[in-house]
């Protein structure tokens, strides 16, 4: 759900009309548009190079997930754990273009844990996997874009705990 809705949403909960401070939210959404659609387009047509990036440095931290017997033996597995990222970076950018969190929540972390549980994935892992998604997509934005999008990957790697 957008920040718009979910305001609206709730001052209509409430039978009130939203506070000051809500309509300041909504004024801030607008004025950050641009910056959003422009953060997703950019991660949508860097989606390989981050992920590459994120690939190499999370088998740095975690070499054993590539060596025999690990989760990401392998072509097969290696490209299931890539198909994650990309899920996850494609899930960061709906987060951005509403301006919440609420569809990351529902689409991305409900259930994650036990998932990745019943699959034998280490929790810990893709939270370092998060983290290395992060560090590989700053390298493609600038310091405000940055401060736009950290807050929904630090959601993520929170919501995995």
């Amino acid at each position: 759900m957008s920040l718009v809705s979910q305001i609206i949403i709730d001052a209509d909960n409430e039978l009130r009309y939203p506070t000051i401070s809500e309509l300041q939210y909504i004024i801030d959404y607008f004025n950050t548009s641009d910056d959003r659609i422009s953060i997703s387009r950019q991660l949508r047509d860097k989606e390989q190079e981050i992920v590459q990036i994120a690939t190499k440095a999370i088998f740095q931290i975690h070499p054993e997930y590539i060596a025999p017997g690990g989760n990401a033996e392998g072509a097969r597995r290696r490209s299931l754990c890539l198909r994650d990222y990309g899920w996850y970076l494609r899930l960061i950018t709906y987060g951005i273009l509403s301006g919440d969190k609420e569809s990351i929540e529902k689409i991305g972390l409900i259930g994650v844990k036990e998932m990745y549980n019943s699959l034998g994935v280490p929790i810990l892992g893709m939270i370092d996997a998060i983290a290395c998604l992060k560090s590989a997509s700053m390298e493609f934005l600038n310091k405000d874009q940055i401060i736009i999008v950290s807050p929904y990957f630090d959601f993520i790697i929170q919501g995995m705990f």
